[in-house]
């Protein structure tokens, strides 16, 4: 990056604006947004390949007017997304560093990548422990607040909560957004619906499909701006 020195004149008023204005263009120039949203797309893309194919653990069934109710435990999924983020938040960190060297900056993706990976963390630790405590509303449906929290802390949830601390990073008023708006749809959820009906194998891959298009959209639309953005 190159920028073009004008003299001040001493003035601390103009000092002070250029200062501003070349932290400004340094973060301007340390934002790849795109990235880690192209990578958590990816991610959550991928979990539906293993919601699919990898087998439910099954246990305490019970009889219900129209059948059963049993408590499932997606165990193949659980461990990808445990390893497929904390593998993701390692090519991110790789992805800002290079990109970083290329342009002569520095980068504070650390932060970002270290509450990334200690979410996962958290996202785990709450998992286990809900096995442990072995589910104490079965059969009845958790209240809303648990629901809600269980969303929170779940994988899709936990990208969320790490893409509020990269626009804090950056500075970045937009990335707020859209990080609030995913939130929005993952902690409703929003699915409009769709795929109600197509039983544990694909159940989950209705939402999964919004959630990793909304991240790629995002993607997408990070990146056009970067490029219209670079001087030329």
């Amino acid at each position: 990056m190159t920028t073009d020195s004008v003299p001040a004149a001493g003035d601390p008023r103009r000092l002070l604006a250029d200062a501003r204005d070349l932290a400004r263009r340094v973060r301007l120039a340390q934002r790849v947004t795109w990235l880690p949203l192209l990578v958590l797309a990816l991610v959550t893309f991928g979990a539906i390949l293993v919601y699919r194919f990898g087998d439910p653990v099954l246990s305490d069934c019970q009889p219900v007017d129209r059948g059963q109710v049993c408590k499932v435990w997606y165990r193949s999924a659980q461990l990808y997304w445990w390893t497929a983020l904390v593998l993701a938040y390692v090519v991110i960190a790789g992805g800002y560093l290079r990109v970083a060297r290329a342009r002569g900056l520095g980068t504070r993706v650390r932060p970002y990548v270290l509450t990334g990976v200690a979410l996962v963390v958290l996202s785990a630790a709450v998992t286990v422990a809900w096995r442990l405590l072995d589910n104490p509303y079965f059969p009845d449906t958790p209240p809303a607040l648990v629901q809600f929290l269980f969303r929170l802390f779940d994988p899709t949830g936990a990208i969320g909560l790490a893409l509020l601390v990269l626009a804090w990073l950056e500075r970045r008023v937009a990335l707020l957004l859209f990080a609030l708006g995913y939130l929005t749809v993952v902690l409703v959820p929003i699915n409009f619906g769709w795929g109600v009906g197509w039983g544990d194998r694909w159940g989950m891959a209705p939402q999964l499909v919004i959630n990793g298009g909304l991240l790629l959209l995002g993607s997408a639309g990070f990146a056009l701006a970067q490029r219209l953005r670079r001087p030329r």
